[in-house]
């Protein structure tokens, strides 16, 4: 089973979406967007990019932790 996008309306009357995993578990939510048009285009958006995505390690470097490339 696949996750889910959810579209829905946030407190300030915007749009989002959020990314849940097959047990529920709620992975990402967007930013606010001003439509609903706006907000599918998102979903496109990551569908399209984040697939394959690289990942990108920002953090900092600590002794005995493994990077990412």
């Amino acid at each position: 089973m696949a996750g889910m996008f959810e579209l829905f309306n946030d407190e300030e009357s915007g749009f989002r979406f959020r990314i849940t995993a097959p047990d529920g578990t709620v992975m990402a939510v967007s930013r606010s967007f001003p439509d609903k048009p706006s907000a599918v285009a998102g979903i496109k958006a990551v569908r399209e990019y984040a697939g394959m995505g690289h990942i990108a390690d920002l953090c900092r470097k600590l002794p005995g932790t493994p990077t990412f490339s």
